[in-house]
């Protein structure tokens, strides 16, 4: 259940029962044709969908990240590491406050790492809440069924192509794109990185039957729902 269809009543009877929530993470960064805002959709639909079932409450989504790279391309925004990072201690800090004890962060942007090591260091001075940083897209089960279907799929490719990323009206490019050198994008300014990465895609095909998209992301809720179940000591 989203906390946007609570009042602040109905969240501190829920607190006399359970202290679990979840905490998207996103960006709001280039997809090549798809939705600008794809890190942040997916990784708050898909811990919708994974806390419904059980009752536990969805917080919205924070939409911006790291992703300096990506500067060059129109609309991408982008917060520097260390104000990141001070978001998301603010966050935890309210939650643990209000009483959640047991907070996944549901994270939709691979720029957003850095979060991993302060969520350590953050549980290290709060030795009594539990926090969790779960990559919805590399998670094992999904990773592996995404590389079983198109080993080269990445950024902006057809795994991140699903009924809600898609816009009215545009059309995908046809058939795929050869991996971006990620050895020298690595090391490259933002125009040079644009230059290289072209639309923006980072490799892999554009689009697939949604058939084979649906069964990427059901398996995906499945996995965020399990970490949301536990064991969590």
């Amino acid at each position: 259940m989203k906390i946007a269809d609570m009042n602040w009543m109905q969240v501190e009877a829920y607190l006399q029962h359970d202290d679990r929530c979840l905490l998207p993470i996103g960006c709001t960064e280039q997809h090549a044709a798809l939705s600008l805002a794809v890190d942040a959709i997916l990784a708050e639909r898909v811990a919708v969908e994974a806390a419904e079932p059980l009752g536990v409450p969805v917080f919205p989504v924070l939409p911006f990240g790291i992703t300096p790279s990506f500067m060059s391309y129109p609309g991408t925004v982008t917060l520097k590491m260390e104000t990141m990072l001070r978001v998301v201690t603010d966050l935890l800090d309210s939650l643990d406050h209000q009483g959640f004890r047991r907070i996944l962060i549901v994270n939709g942007h691979g720029g957003n790492q850095p979060v991993a090591a302060l969520v350590a260091e953050w549980m290290a001075a709060h030795p009594r809440t539990r926090v969790r940083l779960h990559n919805w897209w590399n998670a094992p089960r999904t990773l592996a069924y995404v590389k079983s279907i198109d080993p080269q799929s990445a950024h902006a490719s057809w795994m991140e192509n699903l009924p809600w990323t898609r816009l009215p009206g545009v059309t995908q490019p046809p058939g795929r794109k050869a991996p971006v050198d990620y050895q020298r994008y690595a090391v490259l300014p933002p125009d040079a990185a644009r230059a290289l990465a072209g639309d923006g895609n980072f490799g892999g095909a554009y689009e697939r039957p949604d058939a084979e998209v649906l069964e990427m992301w059901r398996i995906a809720v499945e996995e965020t729902r399990a970490l949301i179940e536990g064991p969590w000591a």
